[in-house]
């Protein structure tokens, strides 16, 4: 089974780009990201006509979640991040498909910083931290996927001293996604390329994807059961490539079928 995470920056602005991956690369489950739509613009026919259900959770103009498959209807089992009941950020939603529970989340990008929207990433990363404990707790086989605004660790940029003052690379948030990691999570990229320099996302302009001037702030996190049937998770780079594309590449990791 492919799992893959994908920030199309708006689903019906980059609607070709997006049908064209699926048909071409044809993932099991898709985790969206920015969709920037509100919940009754969500392109569901067009969608459904490429061979996948949906659930999704809207946002006019900003943010927005999804979760697609052609393995099963995804049943929705959360819409929004828990801890926050004033939270009204479309920013995470989460659904049972096909054995596995599967999240799709867009974590707060946090500048500038410091300030109020750096403030509100670290409580939106905590309340995150608190939830994935819970899932895992469950002892089910969860995949949390998406854009997490994160760049880990130095090997996840390209020019880091560029980025010390930047919400994606300051060290509380590294420091949360590490903390994230320790609960027993597997960051499935990076188990795969240890070493390698790999990048999901480069900025549109001064020819960043030509050069590979980029970052690696789309993740997929896999809980024990799941890790243990991990194959090999790739950044699929040629839709970056595309004409009117998104300024990130879809993730995607291949699961063993359980034993």
């Amino acid at each position: 089974m492919r799992i893959a995470t994908y920030n199309v920056n708006g689903v019906n602005g980059r609607l070709p780009v997006l049908l064209r991956w699926l048909a071409e690369a044809q993932p099991h489950i898709v985790c969206l990201q920015e969709l920037k739509a509100p919940q009754e613009r969500f392109p569901e026919n067009a969608i459904r006509d490429a061979g996948y259900d949906a659930i999704w959770h809207g946002q006019k103009a900003w943010n927005g979640v999804a979760i697609l498959s052609r393995v099963g209807a995804p049943v929705e089992t959360r819409r929004g991040l828990p801890g926050d009941p004033d939270d009204v950020h479309s920013r995470y939603v989460e659904a049972a498909v096909n054995g596995v529970i599967v999240a799709s989340l867009y974590l707060p990008n946090g500048n500038p910083r410091p300030g109020p929207k750096f403030d509100y990433k670290m409580r939106w990363f905590e309340r995150l931290i608190v939830h994935a404990a819970e899932l895992l707790a469950t002892g089910m086989p969860v995949v949390i996927a998406g854009d997490f605004n994160v760049m880990p660790t130095e090997r996840d940029v390209r020019r880091p001293e560029r980025w010390l003052d930047d919400a994606l690379f300051a060290p509380e948030v590294r420091d949360a996604y590490a903390r994230l990691l320790r609960q027993g999570w597997t960051d499935a990229l990076r188990t795969i390329h240890p070493d390698e320099t790999i990048y999901t996302f480069w900025k549109y302009f001064r020819g960043a994807f030509e050069r590979n001037d980029g970052l690696r702030i789309d993740h997929i996190l896999l809980s024990p059961s799941v890790a243990d049937r991990l194959k090999d998770a790739q950044v699929d780079r040629t839709p970056r490539g595309w004409d009117k594309t998104s300024d990130h590449a879809p993730v995607w990791v291949s699961l063993r079928d359980k034993s």
